[in-house]
């Protein structure tokens, strides 16, 4: 073998697990591996998980922070605002230059597959040119899945439409849309008709920003899940966002459940983003924003969490860890359950790479040998402490490493040393009570 990776917990709580690697993929996971390889790494008991996935992100904003200024007011409408001052100043380089530097970011993080919506509104689609070509310089290390995504609207942008085709022609994955971002409500339910029937005829995936609004009548998604069944799409469309359905009456939501789960529409909240820009017409009580997670994962719908932005006109903080978004998702949807807790883990692998199509993924023989090897004993640990990635490997070779997350103490009396993880034997005590 290449590489066996020994000792290793997974993230479905098998321990003293090891991992045979042999050319870029996982020959077999087994406790006791009776194998030789050119390297050994001893993972002590510590998590090995697939790579983070983040199924929604904006890699032409990204680390465009304080340009052309500062979004002062931290709201969603300045900062779509502020994105319509940049565009014209925009340049190929530079664009590209942000995203890899981004892309270098989540390699650090153990995020190794991201789909990135770009925006199609500016006719000369540098935007689209600048992140087809990351894609093909990141493609050794990393997924890059792109979006035709219309900021504007299909429909109330005159271009917009032309300028989608043509990024798709260009090389562009997935089909985009934001049907509440257009004049009239019929409006955005004609734009998801028009971009259901061009992805369902050039067999293409669809992930529309979905009822992004604290207004409980947005209910775009019925109309998403209604063309997807219509049109065969089923298990290619995910509704991006979907935050009006926090404000929905509850009975509404009991009929628009079953509609998504039986047109196999997945959903992908963000909470970092949800939790900042909704509710911002309250007063109090304030509205969390975040779209009903535990309830489209109790109805069997495939739910993902995505970071959205970092450091851009609509976020100025972030750093590509989807650790911090699982975090995040976990408290705002008050998911602390065990069970619930993994759940918010699987949101940011496992199930984003089902609603990505990613071939190859996962932990079970034949499958890329794409790691993580994490500074926790198990998924909810890796939350809590948004565990540092011990080792990141793509294909088998390590293309990121990092020291466990250890301090020194100067405190008489103390231990000279302070680890924030409870040590594994007491979890089991305790597990065990």
């Amino acid at each position: 073998m290449d590489l066996v990776i020994r000792n290793a917990t997974l993230p479905d709580g098998r321990q003293n697990i090891d991992i045979a690697i042999e050319g870029g993929r996982i020959a077999a996971v087994a406790p006791a591996l009776q194998v030789k390889a050119a390297r050994e790494i001893d993972a002590a008991g510590d998590l090995v998980a697939p790579p983070f996935v983040d199924a929604h992100f904006h890699m032409d904003a990204t680390l465009s922070y304080g340009l052309p200024r500062v979004n002062q007011s931290g709201t969603l409408l300045e900062g779509i605002a502020l994105w319509g001052e940049l565009k014209p100043h925009l340049t190929q380089e530079a664009l590209v230059e942000r995203a890899l530097q981004y892309c270098d970011w989540a390699v650090a993080r153990g995020l190794l597959a991201i789909r990135s919506h770009v925006d199609i509104c500016d006719d000369r689609l540098l935007a689209v040119e600048a992140l087809l070509d990351v894609k093909r310089r990141v493609a050794p290390y990393l997924d890059l899945q792109l979006v035709a995504f219309p900021q504007d609207g299909i429909l109330r942008s005159p271009s917009a439409l032309d300028n989608l085709k043509r990024a798709i022609a260009m090389g562009v994955d997935v089909v985009g849309g934001i049907p509440h971002f257009e004049r009239t409500m019929a409006d955005g339910a004609e734009s998801v008709r028009i971009l259901c029937e061009f992805a369902a005829d050039k067999g293409l995936r669809v992930d529309m920003h979905c009822d992004e609004s604290d207004d409980p009548l947005s209910r775009h998604i019925e109309t998403l899940a209604f063309h997807t069944q219509r049109l065969g799409l089923q298990g290619r469309v995910a509704g991006s966002h979907l935050t009006s359905m926090h404000s929905m009456d509850n009975y509404y939501v009991s009929k628009l459940l079953p509609l998504m789960k039986e047109a196999g529409v997945a959903a992908i909240a963000n909470p970092l983003i949800n939790i900042t820009l909704q509710g911002r017409h309250d007063t109090y009580p304030k509205r969390r924003g975040m779209t009903r997670v535990p309830e489209l994962l109790a109805a069997g719908i495939e739910v993902a969490f995505g970071h959205d932005c970092v450091m851009d006109p609509w976020y100025s903080l972030g750093s590509g860890d989807m650790l911090e978004v699982a975090h995040m998702g976990l408290h705002v949807a008050q998911m602390t359950g065990q069970a619930a807790m993994r759940q918010c883990f699987e949101a940011v692998t496992s199930a984003p790479a089902r609603i990505l199509g990613l071939e190859g993924y996962g932990l079970q023989p034949g499958c890329h040998a794409d790691l993580v090897l994490l500074d926790a004993a198990d998924p909810v640990e890796a939350i809590r402490l948004r565990a540092a990635r011990r080792l990141v490997l793509r294909r088998g070779q390590v293309v990121a490493e990092s020291a466990p997350a250890r301090v020194r103490l100067a405190v008489p009396g103390r231990p000279g040393q302070v680890d924030f993880r409870l040590g594994r034997q007491a979890g089991l005590a305790r597990e065990n009570a």
